[in-house]
C-alpha cells in the first residue's frame, strides 16, 4: 500500500515583496502543484492522499480561490484526507464553512474538522485527526492518540499540524506542540505531520513533508512530496521524497575583489536552471568595466528566471585609469568624474557611486556614436555601436 503525504499548500499567499508580474506567478505556481500533487498520487496509484493542514493561507481567501483549489485537485478521484492547520484553523465561522457553502467541497475530498478516529476501509486506513480549531494552542492536540481505539487490519495512522517539540528551530517549539515520541506512544504505522515548510525526518514513521511549492529562501527541501510504501504493518514504511515545485529559490552572498571574481559569478547565473527565484547580495569592489560586465549578466538572469533581486548597495565602485581614459572624458566632465571618485573612496559615499555609474553610462553611450561617424566620414564604411564597443 502506498500513500502521499503532503502539507502547507498555503493556496491564496500573496507575494508583496516581488514585482506584481511575478507576484501573480508565484501564487499561480501553487494551485499548479496542487494539480502536479494529483497526477503523482494517480501515477503512484496511492490509496488516499494525506493533506497536513494549511491548505489555505487564510480564512480570506476568495469564493473564486476555494473553488479553483478543488477544481485543482480532480486528477486524483482517491480519497484526499486533510485537516486545518494554523493559518486555516476551524474556527466557527471558516475557509472551511465557507467551502461547505458554496458546495465546493467534492464527494472525494474529506475535511476532518474535528478531534476523532476516521476509518476509510476502501483505503485500508483509519486516521487519527488532531485539527486545529484555533490558531495557536499551548495544549499537545495529538495526546488522546495514545489510549484511541482503532479499527483492526487498517493502517492506524496519525494527522496532525504542530511543532514536534526539540526537533525544530527554539523559536518555533512553543506554538502548538506535538510529542517527539508521539507515533511510538499512540502505536502509528506513521504519523504525517504539517506546519514545518522543510522536509524534515523526525523519526522512522513521523515526517514533514513540507510546502509542495517553496516560498522561501531557505535550503531545506522544500518543493516536495512524500510516498509512504508500506509492505508490512509491523515494518516501518519506506518514504520516498518526490520533485513537485516548479520554481527553486536561492539566496546567494557573493563577494567581488577581482575580475575572476565577476566570471565566477557570470558562470554561476548561466548555470543556474530557470525558471528559478533568486536573491542575490554582492558586496567588494569592482571598477567600471567590471561593473558593466555584472550588470549584463543580471539583466540577462532576469530575462531567463521568474525572479531576480539583487542588490548592489555593498559593491564599491574603483575606477582604473584606464576605465577613466575610456570615457574621453575632459574639461568639466573630467572634474566632476575625479570629484565622484574621491567623495567615494573617502566617505564609501553611495550617492557618489551611482552618480558615477549613470554618467560612466551616458558617456560610454556617446563614444560609439561619435566614432562610427568618424569612420563613416572617413571611409564610407559603418560600424554597428555594439562593435565599436566590443573592439574597444
Amino acid at each position: 500500500m502506498r500513500l502521499l503525504h503532503t502539507a502547507d499548500w498555503q493556496i491564496g499567499r500573496q507575494y508583496g515583496r516581488f514585482a506584481p508580474e511575478d507576484a501573480h506567478a508565484l501564487a499561480e505556481a501553487r494551485f499548479s502543484a496542487v494539480e502536479r500533487l494529483a497526477r503523482l498520487a494517480t501515477e503512484q496509484a496511492v490509496a488516499a492522499v494525506l493533506v497536513a493542514g494549511d491548505v489555505f493561507d487564510a480564512q480570506t481567501v476568495s469564493d473564486r480561490t476555494i473553488r479553483r483549489l478543488f477544481n485543482a485537485m480532480q486528477g486524483f478521484s482517491g480519497p484526499w484526507v486533510m485537516i486545518p492547520g494554523n493559518h486555516d484553523a476551524a474556527l466557527a465561522e471558516s475557509v472551511w464553512s465557507r467551502a461547505k457553502r458554496l458546495g465546493a467541497v467534492p464527494a472525494h475530498v474529506e475535511v476532518l474538522l474535528e478531534p476523532g478516529v476516521y476509518a476509510f476501509p476502501q483505503a485500508g486506513i483509519a486516521v487519527l485527526a488532531a485539527p486545529l480549531t484555533q490558531r495557536q494552542t499551548s495544549a499537545d492536540l495529538t495526546a488522546w492518540f495514545d489510549d484511541a481505539e482503532s479499527p483492526e487490519g487498517l493502517l492506524r495512522l496519525g494527522l496532525a499540524h504542530g511543532s514536534v517539540q526539540g526537533q525544530l528551530a527554539d523559536d518555533i517549539d512553543s506554538p502548538n506542540p506535538i510529542a517527539a515520541e508521539r507515533a511510538a506512544r499512540a502505536r502509528l504505522h506513521y504519523l504525517a505531520l504539517g506546519d514545518w515548510h522543510g522536509l524534515k525526518q523526525i523519526d522512522e514513521r513521523t515526517w514533514y513533508s513540507g510546502t509542495p511549492e517553496q516560498e522561501r529562501f531557505k535550503n531545506n527541501g522544500a518543493g516536495q512530496a512524500l510516498i509512504v510504501a508500506f509492505e508490512k504493518f509491523d515494518h516501518p514504511p519506506r518514504v520516498t521524497a518526490h520533485q513537485v515545485g516548479k520554481f527553486q529559490w536561492h539566496h546567494w552572498q557573493e563577494t567581488i575583489r577581482v575580475d575572476s571574481d565577476i566570471d565566477r559569478l557570470i558562470e554561476r547565473l548561466e548555470a543556474l536552471p530557470s525558471p528559478a527565484v533568486l536573491a542575490l547580495d554582492l558586496r567588494g569592489d569592482t571598477d567600471l568595466a567590471g561593473h558593466r560586465r555584472l550588470t549584463q549578466a543580471l539583466a540577462e538572469a532576469e530575462a531567463r528566471h521568474r525572479s531576480v533581486q539583487y542588490d548592489l548597495s555593498a559593491l564599491r565602485l574603483q575606477p582604473t585609469d584606464a576605465d577613466i581614459a575610456a570615457l574621453d572624458a575632459d574639461g568639466y566632465l573630467g572634474d566632476v568624474i575625479d570629484e565622484l571618485r574621491a567623495q567615494q573612496s573617502l566617505q564609501d559615499d553611495e550617492a557618489s557611486r551611482d552618480a558615477l555609474v549613470l554618467l560612466a553610462g551616458l558617456l560610454r553611450e556617446r563614444l560609439p556614436q561619435a566614432a562610427s561617424h568618424a569612420e563613416e566620414s572617413e571611409s564610407g564604411l559603418g560600424m554597428s555601436s555594439l562593435a565599436q564597443e566590443d573592439s574597444a
